[in-house]
């Protein structure tokens, strides 16, 4: 063989070697950069499908759990871009690349994305589709998929399908050619959602709620004032409830969840309302950048500066490498106030009230359902809840359904109409 024929040989072989090496590392966690929620230590095994999740066989597709389906389903398209990265990068460089693509997706997101990719993919299986149309999938495709589901599933779970696919294409090379065709098939399932994928209007938090927490709540108890400062906040600060407290007693990650050493600021400006700023490490929009909880002081038995303040004071010995809303427990120690433990105590005291029992996101649209009422302009309560202004006019649509449970005796029909009538001029600045 010439010299220039045993170099082609050693570059295809090393090719081929790259791109074996990069499947195999595609099938470990990504390993750069990760935030501490982005990953899952315990490794979780493949189980055996339940029969609606069956695949046909494809060496293209291992079983997997569906968290890890974006990066270990790959099409012929895959080899071919893999490889013409590889030409030009080194593996090192594209298995960042990966991982940091991945990583900027959280872990439910990933499973999301990989249940719409199993759905697409036995669409495919049942009409015969040859693995090279499914990646790039053409526009006619993915509207079909998409309207073979009509009447079956909720517009936002078709969504979340096209977004996995979108992304999955976008992670292995592949042009995203979902377009005319896919927006009106979209748009037509839209109007024939089944009536179990339509969720009941979800009540929310009201004033009676939290007057019924201060007055039921002992507040002499650690815990008690811990669960009343965390609703008080989420209230009135339009959070939500994932920003204040954690899931489980193991669940804390302080580059995630708010600490006792997380800053922390009392404010009492000169002839104006005190407030203070808590400071939260992530958000869901703003990722590691954080963002500033402001807790101004209002005319009210649940405002949230007094209810920080006594939290603070009932629970001093916390450490401060605990979670922020942590209290202190019979024992001396401590222990986080986990989410299931505030609701479970949250309804425990509007049960024994005769009121509607509820869930964490309730806090968030009633408190700004309640700013509102009290004639705060729309552009304060959309900086209080941390809403850019398009998102804001968008979450409007979820409290102008539920405004007309706030109407008693101090909010009145005429108070609502003000509420219309300030929303539609903050739409029309916005627009």
């Amino acid at each position: 063989m010439s010299n220039n024929g045993q170099a082609r040989a050693l570059v295809c072989t090393n090719a081929v070697s790259a791109l074996a090496l990069l499947r195999e590392a595609l099938a470990l966690p990504p390993a750069v950069g990760i935030p501490p929620s982005a990953v899952i230590t315990r490794r979780i095994k493949p189980r055996k499908p339940k029969s609606c999740n069956t695949l046909a066989f494809s060496s293209l597709r291992p079983l997997v759990p569906a968290r890890d389906r974006l990066r270990r389903w790959t099409a012929p398209h895959s080899d071919s871009f893999h490889a013409s990265v590889l030409g030009d990068l080194p593996l090192e460089d594209v298995l960042q690349l990966f991982d940091v693509m991945l990583i900027s997706i959280e872990v439910k997101t990933r499973e999301n994305y990989g249940a719409g990719l199993l759905r697409f993919h036995q669409f495919c299986d049942s009409r015969h589709i040859p693995e090279n149309k499914r990646m790039p999938a053409p526009d006619f495709l993915l509207a079909s998929f998409i309207a073979s589901w009509a009447g079956k599933v909720a517009t936002t779970t078709a969504q979340n399908w096209m977004a996995g696919l979108h992304f999955w294409h976008n992670l292995h090379g592949a042009p995203w050619h979902g377009s005319g065709l896919l927006r009106s098939a979209t748009a037509g399932l839209s109007k024939v959602v089944p009536d179990s994928s339509k969720r009941p209007r979800r009540p929310p938090v009201t004033l009676d709620h939290m007057h019924a927490l201060f007055r039921r709540l002992d507040l002499s108890n650690s815990f008690d004032a811990a669960v009343f400062a965390t609703a008080s906040v989420a209230f009135w600060c339009c959070c939500r409830l994932g920003e204040l407290v954690i899931n489980s007693q193991s669940g804390f990650v302080p580059d995630r969840h708010v600490s006792r050493s997380t800053s922390f600021r009392r404010c009492a400006p000169l002839n104006r309302t005190p407030y203070s700023v808590l400071h939260i490490p992530w958000t869901k929009t703003t990722h590691a950048a954080g963002a500033d909880i402001i807790a101004s002081k209002l005319d009210d038995p649940t405002n949230p500066v007094v209810a920080l303040n006594h939290h603070l004071a009932s629970n001093a010995s916390v450490p401060l490498s605990a979670p922020f809303f942590a209290f202190e427990t019979r024992d001396g120690s401590w222990a986080p106030l986990t989410r299931p433990w505030f609701l479970s105590r949250c309804n425990q005291v509007w049960r024994e009230s005769g009121l509607l029992e509820l869930t964490g996101h309730c806090f968030r649209i009633g408190g700004a359902s309640e700013l509102l009422l009290r004639g705060v302009p729309p552009d304060v309560v959309a900086m209080q809840g941390r809403w850019k202004s398009r998102a804001f006019l968008e979450y409007w649509r979820k409290i102008e359904s539920i405004l007309p449970l706030f109407i008693t005796s101090s909010f009145t029909d005429s108070r609502v109409s003000m509420v219309h009538a300030s929303m539609d001029s903050f739409s029309r600045k916005y627009k």
